[in-house]
């Protein structure tokens, strides 16, 4: 104990084998400064690269410190051999010999964590020779060795044992990542799928040998790289992006699932289809971590299917490009005008009067007519745009560039001109117009649904201003559309607040003039709305379904209130398709008349020949049943279509009703109405069905249609539509009175 330097046995030979113990510490002070300078050095190489500078610097200013004090402390202890030493100078070298000690456990304990096993083999062994070293040079000293050699063992005991133990738990899951590994091997030897992985900027990582294999480059060249600049081509530096691609990167920018997404890629210069999956990584934190999914070459079979992807992206009756495409074209538009501060604008088209011929003459006509109008639609379009087909009658065109403020309205213009001049289709001369709507891109919408639904906004106003004309969109066209909307909410709540009446018409005999029937007319005084007219209202019944429910409370109230009249009158009741298909119509005619007591003889039913278009042998089947009950059927509305002929061979009506149009034509000696007038009477006669004029309103249109042979007449001459109180007057008169006398 007297030589480790921890008693003082009082002894003068233990006092002077002390002093010269150490003052030999000075003969050795550089050699051991030197020492632990080249162990310095050989840390800092080993660990530079993954720890910062700053702490190795101050590591490096710790130890220098340490080894200054330690050596100025045997500087002064070189006469120790010829004085006595005190205890505090002992314990002082002591100190130091534990400071630098601490010192050198910073590295062994601080810097192992971020370096791998080969560091940590190469640290050690430092530490080692560094405590050899320290032994050899310092042998007279063996306190300050052992309390060296101790504190820096113990550093490294722990640094192993923490070590070992990350390597455990590292040999556990480098077991799992080789199971994994062998799945994924088998995976990639497939034929044609391949993995791709990406970091958190999307530039690829872990590149593996088939993905590189597709994408035609070594993995060294990718690994790093923008996924999306190695498979987006020249697309890259123009930013005109595919839109699959468009897609894939915004999918990867919202961090997003996908499956089985199909993107044009090109790969050394070649237009190719890849089908990609992708999932987001986390790490154990739950930190996004990157993209990781799998993909596949899908080129052949897309070339193989080419027809089917025309089919998916043309209008097969056209030819035209369909909503897919048109809705692909606005949108590069769109990035376009936005990349270049231009305008782009989008034209969507509706074809006025087309219902009518498709209603009337059919599908396979109203199909020609489209053919020959998108064929003139075709002859309008410059490279500057793009007209495609959005369904049914509805067309658009998109105009990538309408820097030029006059170049939609010509647009328009012309395709209004040109669609409004006449067709023969089939032995027929077709007379149809265009109805136009628009808006500019930005200014009107930055995104295509917004566009599409803006110019759709002015296409409506336009329809409602009778069609035929173009307009821009506006932003008070919104105010229409929410007019329209709270119409819809009123009209929904209309038969619970009996804000609906029923007039009615007189239809006399052309003879005698007697009342033979009344149409029932249908009013509506909206709380919110007032008096709203039947042609605002009707339409929009029918495309929300509300005329099923409407029209049951219709046939309902107009059965009761003609259950009141002499029983030699009838009440007609006009019926749309919507109702007539209605699968509980039967049902609904059947509890009118059980409920009123009216005779089912002096119903009748009124119908356009638009219901047999729809499904002609449902219509012609339900029309059937209400004859078989004893109603009465009237087609309205004829001679306004071409198969008119068709319908009354396949279904005996019980009146058929000549448009208003004829009997003016008649009135002004037009010989085309005259002679339609003169064939639908002689017809009718030999079928033995009646015929009403509708819409007489003068004393030359009463003597024309008398002298013409129709049988009953409708009208204002004889009356306007009227509440149910007038209507029951006016069976208490000798004669009806006429209006227009």
């Amino acid at each position: 104990m007297a030589v480790l330097g921890l008693n003082e046995p009082g002894d003068a030979d233990w006092t002077r084998l002390r002093g010269l113990q150490y003052s030999s510490l000075s003969n050795v002070t550089k050699l051991r400064v030197l020492a632990h300078a080249v162990a310095a050095v050989g840390v800092a190489r080993l660990f530079y690269d993954v720890v910062s500078i700053f702490i190795l610097l101050g590591w490096g200013v710790a130890l220098g410190a340490s080894l200054f004090y330690s050596a100025k402390t045997d500087q002064s202890l070189a006469d120790a051999d010829r004085r006595r030493l005190s205890r505090d100078e002992v314990k002082k070298q002591t100190m130091l010999s534990a400071a630098n000690a601490l010192v050198w456990v910073v590295p062994i304990a601080g810097f192992a964590p971020f370096g791998d096993s080969d560091r940590m083999l190469e640290l050690w062994a430092i530490t080692a020779m560094l405590m050899t070293a320290s032994a050899v040079l310092m042998p007279a000293v063996p306190l300050g060795n052992l309390i060296f050699a101790g504190v820096v063992g113990l550093g490294s005991i722990e640094s192993a044992r923490s070590f070992l133990t990350a390597r455990v738990a590292e040999s556990a899951m480098a077991e799992k990542s080789e199971v994994v590994s062998l799945l994924l091997r088998e995976f990639e030897e497939g034929e044609a799928d391949w993995l791709w992985q990406i970091d958190t900027s999307r530039r690829c990582r872990s590149v593996s040998p088939r993905f590189a294999y597709a994408l035609g480059l070594p993995p060294e060249e990718i690994d790093g790289k923008p996924f999306i600049q190695m498979i987006a081509g020249p697309a890259w530096e123009t930013g005109q992006f595919p839109s699959s691609l468009h897609d894939l990167a915004e999918r990867l920018k919202r961090r997003e699932n996908f499956s089985n997404l199909l993107v044009r890629v090109t790969i050394n210069g070649q237009q190719r289809w890849w089908e990609l999956s992708g999932t987001p990584k986390l790490d154990e934190n739950g930190v996004f971590d990157g993209f990781r999914g799998v993909g596949s070459d899908v080129t052949e079979q897309r070339e193989s299917s080419d027809k089917i992807a025309h089919m998916a992206r043309y209008d097969t009756l056209t030819g035209l490009p369909n909503r897919m495409m048109v809705t692909e074209a606005l949108g590069d538009a769109l990035r376009y005008a936005a990349q270049w501060r231009t305008r782009c604008a989008f034209l969507m088209i509706d074809l006025d009067r087309f219902k009518s011929v498709n209603d009337t003459l059919g599908h396979l006509v109203g199909d020609q007519l489209l053919a020959r109008v998108s064929e003139r639609l075709k002859s309008l379009i410059t490279d500057n745009e793009l007209c495609g087909r959005l369904g049914g009658d509805e067309f658009a065109i998109v105009v990538r560039d309408a820097s030029d403020h006059t170049r939609v309205n010509r647009v328009a213009q012309a395709v209004i001109e040109l669609l409004s001049r006449p067709y023969e289709v089939d032995h027929h001369t077709l007379y149809i117009g265009a109805s136009v709507g628009s808006a500019i891109g930005p200014r009107d919408g930055n995104t295509v649904e917004t566009l599409m639904r803006n110019a759709d906004l002015a296409l409506y106003r336009s329809k409602e201003e009778g069609g035929g004309q173009h307009f821009n969109y506006e932003p008070s066209l919104h105010a229409h559309a929410e007019e329209r909307r709270k119409l819809e909410f009123s009209l929904r709540r209309a038969l619970e607040r009996n804000e609906f009446v029923l007039n009615y018409q007189p239809v006399v005999d052309a003879k005698d003039e007697s009342i033979v029937s009344f149409e029932a007319l249908l009013r509506w005084h909206s709380e919110e709305h007032g008096f709203v007219s039947p042609a605002k209202f009707i339409p929009l019944a029918e495309d929300t379904r509300l005329i099923v429910p409407i029209g049951e409370w219709v046939l309902r109230e107009a059965c009761r209130e003609a259950a009141n009249w002499p029983s030699n009158v009838k009440v007609a009741v006009n019926v749309s398709g919507e109702q007539l298909l209605e699968q509980n119509f039967i049902a609904t005619v059947v509890g009118a008349l059980s409920s009123s007591g009216l005779a089912a003889q002096r119903l009748e039913i009124e119908v356009t020949e638009s219901i047999f278009v729809r499904d002609s042998s449902a219509a012609r089947g339900v029309l059937e049943q209400i004859m078989a009950l004893g109603c009465g059927i009237a087609l309205d509305d004829f001679g306004t279509g071409y198969s008119s002929l068709a319908y009354i061979r396949n279904l005996r009506f019980s009146t058929i009703k000549v448009d208003r149009s004829f009997v003016q034509g008649a009135a002004a000696d037009n010989p085309e109405s005259l002679a339609i007038i003169r064939a639908v009477v002689a017809m009718a006669e030999s079928l033995e069905m009646s015929t009403t004029a509708e819409g007489v309103e003068t004393e030359r249109e009463l003597a024309i249609i008398r002298g013409l042979g129709c049988r009953k007449i409708q009208g204002y001459y004889f009356g306007r539509p009227m509440p149910a109180t007038d209507a029951r007057a006016l069976f208490g008169r000798p004669q009806l009175q006429r209006v227009g006398a």
